[in-house]
């Protein structure tokens, strides 16, 4: 297909991050960097296809972490560095005699579709061209690199750019080039391999919000844009969900409500322990994801379910919220009952469901009120609660 091609370079292992999973599989929000970073390319209307370049021992990462994307760009391996990797990628585009090519960083998910086009624009155009942002900051030269090194001399930043990615060539240029510079020289970029050609480089303004997450601290700050992101379409929204739940008595020595055992003349009759704090609650976070209710997913004609402990019917639904991307906010139960006294126990009850759900214990809030004696409750032949629950979890795409 001729046109325009976008080479997403995600050979990489990403060792300064130090994570076992290359950076580019490792998720922001409900997509890996990887996935976000192909949407960018994918939905832009003047890109004609797209090759990803990737390990080759990555082929089940890259199925398993871009499942939206494996059949619709094209795969090839890489080499030992980023300059094999490339060459590897544009001589897989032969065929498909591109006019121009993108050649992209798979860490770097927040070029602006804006950078995109000018750069397209201008590799049309028959001229190279690199994505950078101006250099802002102070710079300063020091003999080596420790935090206590010495400063030698103050450096003149006018006229002095952040290189960054996509960088844009002719598709023949940039492929001559590559195929002529030794491999031994190892350049860092694209550019640089075209400069070493005897081509003329242009600069398309970008901004510093095109990081390439290389460290913890990029990744900690992209979590930070993503969930802030318009353009990448994945701000969080928040989400109330309610859950009611009532069991009747029968006999037995304590009733369990809210994870803890309380000591009392008969217990709560159901299925599993008859935790009617935590249905309710497990109810109200499953409404938040609009994913059913408790019984869809336990049964209780299920005999599995039959005496279980009703803590992992509440971690399945936290659980679910956080493979959304989301996290739970706060949560309210409120028991209706004369009896037991649940005020002696709230504080255990708090603590309690805050390890369950995995969040402080100031965001779990546990009531207890009477029916003044009226219905069942009144009549003390069981149990209520009602409950809310709010969590924040990604716009959905």
């Amino acid at each position: 297909m001729p046109g325009t091609w976008a080479v997403i370079v995600a050979a990489g292992r990403g060792s300064r991050l130090g994570t076992e999973v290359p950076k580019q599989y490792l998720c922001l929000g409900k997509h890996s960097i990887l996935t976000h970073t192909l949407r960018k390319f994918s939905q832009h209307p003047n890109i004609d296809g797209i090759l990803v370049v990737i390990h080759p021992d990555d082929n089940q990462l890259f199925l398993d972490g871009c499942p939206d994307y494996t059949d619709k760009v094209l795969v090839e391996h890489g080499g030992d560095t980023r300059q094999v990797s490339v060459r590897n990628g544009l001589q897989a585009l032969e065929d498909y005699t591109p006019k121009c090519v993108l050649i992209h960083d798979a860490a770097r998910p927040f070029v602006t579709d804006e950078v995109i086009s000018k750069l397209i624009s201008v590799a049309q155009d028959g001229k190279a061209a690199i994505a950078a942002s101006p250099v802002v900051d102070s710079l300063k030269y020091a003999s080596d690199s420790t935090s206590d090194a010495l400063i030698k001399k103050s450096i003149e930043r006018t006229g002095l750019w952040h290189a960054q990615t996509p960088q844009a060539f002719p598709y023949d240029m940039i492929l001559k080039a590559h195929l002529l510079v030794s491999d031994q020289e190892n350049y860092t970029d694209d550019a640089a391999v075209a400069e070493a050609y005897g081509k003329d480089i242009t600069l398309v303004q970008s901004d510093r919000n095109n990081i390439k997450i290389t460290t913890t601290e990029d990744l900690n700050l992209a979590e930070i844009m993503m969930l802030t992101s318009v353009n990448n379409r994945t701000i969080m929204e928040s989400r109330t969900g309610l859950g009611y739940d009532v069991h009747c008595f029968e006999d037995g020595d304590h009733v369990t409500l809210c994870g803890i055992n309380i000591p009392h003349t008969r217990k709560l009759k159901g299925h599993s322990d008859a935790d009617v704090g935590l249905h309710a609650l497990t109810d109200a976070i499953l409404g938040a994801l609009c994913e059913g209710d408790i019984g869809t997913h336990f049964p209780p004609s299920e005999p599995q379910w039959k005496g279980a402990v009703s803590d992992q019917f509440l971690i399945f639904a936290r659980d679910r919220v956080t493979k959304r991307g989301g996290k739970i906010i706060h949560v309210d139960v409120t028991l209706v009952c004369e009896m037991p006294k649940i005020g002696p126990h709230r504080d255990e009850m708090v603590t309690r469901m805050a390890e369950i759900l995995d969040i402080s214990p100031s965001r779990v809030s546990i009531k207890a009120t009477t029916s003044e004696r009226l219905g069942f409750t009144g009549r003390e032949e069981g149990i209520a609660a009602q409950a809310v629950a709010t969590i924040q979890i990604p716009t959905e795409d």
